[in-house]
């Protein structure tokens, strides 16, 4: 199993613009192979922001990478995005390899 994870920083009040972007895109995800699952989780709020994690598992991560080269990938980016000043900081990707599944 492989998990991709994208660390997302919010400023502050603009938590529901970022949640609506999510809840309205398409992802294309489900015709992926390789796909298991997808969540967007809503983490601690600080002074400054809200921490967001966009969280995909995937059977391999040569699953992920295809993806990533993929017509779906396009198709999924090229959607609308969050309003201007919405984001802190661009999202900070991290990639992990299962070591041990239960």
């Amino acid at each position: 199993m492989f998990i991709a994870m994208n660390r997302f920083k919010i400023n502050l009040n603009h938590d529901e613009d970022f949640e609506q972007v999510w809840r309205e895109r398409e992802t294309f995800l489900s015709e992926v192979p390789g796909f298991l699952k997808f969540a967007l989780l809503r983490g601690p709020q600080y002074d400054s922001h809200i921490l967001y994690v966009s969280h995909s598992t995937w059977e391999t991560e040569e699953a992920f990478h295809a993806w990533t080269k993929s017509e779906a990938f396009k198709n999924a980016h090229r959607q609308s995005s969050a309003p201007k000043g919405t984001y802190l900081a661009h999202p900070d990707l991290e990639m992990f390899n299962a070591v041990l599944e239960e």
